[in-house]
């Protein structure tokens, strides 16, 4: 197998119950992960990195075992550095809220597996037994809650299931046509009767409830007809020549939907490579991030009943 960059953690896949056409494990971990090839799993078996949970090695023939876990090192035949800080905003027994950078991917994915934020913060804090609460996209800066204790997962997860927790984000867009036209007409008639110009009066308003599914390819997501599974509330708060500078709450909580939700209002996000159109592959541009920041985690801690309200920079200072 060619040269590789190896994850520093383990992954592992719980072997299902019901599955009786799968004699071995490799022929398991061969059907579960195609796009990783059967060449490369036989490689990394006979190169004894494919384990259960004991340590002990699994073969080639190893038999399947409903239930058991089978433990696996990701590997990538590159791994760019990111060139951006994390940062500990706060810790406890329980849980740490941390600041994420642009272009970090939360947790080992696609061709990342070392540079992510869980094991950067394993490695800083020595807590192996740290994991993400909830999702935040590699292109999307902000906090994140991970959860330190495993017998307290429950508590922390139920807290975005059952909507206990405020989360506030904020967005660079250019504005739509509308409010364009909004501005101009306003500042005209203003400068006419009073000889000056002043700003479109803010703050301005929008519910955004619809349905969103799985689009093409599978990792973006589209707008259908049907009942709505999605809603946001949005709010432009400021205006700076063409742009504006929103506030977004997500009441629900599917994947890239306050994006989506923006360009559904004809003002996708800026530097936003998914949205309105999927941008072409290419390596990271870390002069344009994506112009969306998870600047507000604020909740009543489950265990310690500790009410914690933590925010981190957000855009407003409004830099384009």
């Amino acid at each position: 197998m060619p040269s590789s960059v190896r994850a520093s953690q383990a992954s592992y896949v719980v072997l299902p119950e019901h599955v009786i056409d799968k004699p071995t494990v490799l022929s398991f971990l061969i059907e579960r992960f195609k796009q990783v090839g059967s060449d490369v799993w036989r490689a990394r078996i006979l190169d004894g990195k494919v384990h259960w949970q004991d340590g002990s090695l699994i073969e080639l023939d190893t038999p399947f075992k409903p239930r058991a876990r089978v433990y696996y090192y990701r590997e990538v035949q590159a791994e760019t550095k990111v060139p951006f800080d994390e940062a500990i905003l706060y810790q406890d027994d329980q849980v740490l809220l941390a600041f994420k950078p642009h272009f970090l991917a939360l947790h080992p994915s696609g061709n990342f597996v070392n540079e992510c934020l869980v094991n950067r913060l394993r490695i800083k804090t020595g807590i192996e037994t740290m994991v993400p609460a909830h999702r935040l996209d590699r292109a999307t800066a902000g906090i994140v809650m991970m959860i330190l204790q495993p017998e307290t997962r429950t508590q922390y997860h139920d807290l975005f299931k059952n909507h206990q927790i405020v989360k506030e984000y904020q967005a660079l867009a250019r504005l739509s046509p509308e409010i364009l036209a909004q501005t101009q007409t306003q500042t005209q008639t203003q400068t006419h009767s009073q000889g000056q110009a002043q700003e479109l009066e803010l703050p301005i308003h929008w519910t955004v409830k619809n349905r969103m599914v799985k689009g093409e390819p599978s990792f973006t997501m589209k707008v259908v007809e049907g009942e709505p599974n999605t809603h946001s509330q949005i709010t432009l708060i400021a205006v700076k020549g063409e742009f504006g500078l929103f506030e977004l709450s997500p009441i629900t909580g599917k994947t890239h939907q306050l994006r989506v939700h923006m360009q559904s209002l004809g003002m996708p996000i800026l530097n936003d490579r998914c949205y309105p159109e999927l941008q072409p592959k290419s390596a990271d541009d870390y002069s344009k991030p994506l112009k969306l920041v998870a600047k507000r985690l604020k909740f009543i801690d489950p265990i310690t009943q500790i009410a914690l309200d933590i925010e981190c920079e957000g855009f407003d200072s409004f830099p384009l």
